[in-house]
């Protein structure tokens, strides 16, 4: 198994002190490549900054949520995609410019990368989301593009089927192509927080959300 590097150097302490909470301007992003490169995908790692997302104790959803989307873009673009993160470092992204950026480079996809808490420390698994929209076209390709996902991120981690479901998310509704919310385990399962705490984990989700995404468009 090819693991992601990089890790060694992404793997900080949680407990970094958070960063400033002003953010800069939507940038303009320009994509100029050869025709026949593979088409473009936006991954957005959920939370950042301020917003720390699900916690236990110094253990926060931002930080595992950009180390598995960076892992995932590398696998990625060895396959020859092109991809865009709307965040590549511990920052306070708006949802409206998260939905900004994918709708202005006309991506062909778009999966925002979670994971899951709960009031009862049993709940376990892995669900993907996508949005019931009145576009059926994109409804039917965010369905689709949801259970390709899933179906390689449980051969990937061997984790149990919370299955596809509907949702009402702000990213995954507003975005004008196939869209998608992965919650890749439950924080606040011991077990499954054990597992998310090893690197060679994250990374075998990495790779399932990627080679779902390349199974889906296929």
């Amino acid at each position: 198994m090819r693991y992601c590097w990089f890790f060694l150097f992404l793997w900080i302490p949680l407990t970094a002190a958070p960063p400033a909470k002003v953010y800069k301007p939507l940038r303009t992003y320009k994509i100029s490549l050869p025709q026949h490169a593979k088409p473009l995908i936006i991954l957005d790692p959920g939370h950042g900054g301020d917003d720390e997302g699900a916690k236990i104790h110094s253990f926060m959803e931002k930080r595992l949520t950009l180390l598995t989307t960076l892992c995932a873009k590398k696998y990625l673009e060895e396959m020859g995609y092109r991809v865009i993160v709307t965040r590549s470092k511990d920052v306070f992204i708006p949802l409206h410019r998260r939905v900004s950026i994918a709708n202005k480079t006309k991506a062909v996809l778009f999966a925002s990368i979670h994971y899951n808490s709960s009031p009862s420390p049993d709940a376990h698994g892995i669900e993907v989301f996508y949005h019931s929209s009145s576009d059926l076209k994109r409804q039917k390709g965010s369905r689709k593009l949801a259970s390709s996902v899933l179906s390689e991120l449980l051969t990937c981690t061997n984790a149990h089927s919370r299955g596809v479901k509907s949702g009402n998310f702000h990213v995954i509704r507003e975005t004008s192509m196939p869209a998608i919310l992965v919650e890749g385990g439950f924080m606040t399962n011991r077990e499954e927080r054990n597992h998310l705490r090893d690197k060679k984990y994250l990374e075998k989700i990495a790779k399932g959300i990627a080679q779902g995404i390349d199974k889906y468009l296929k």
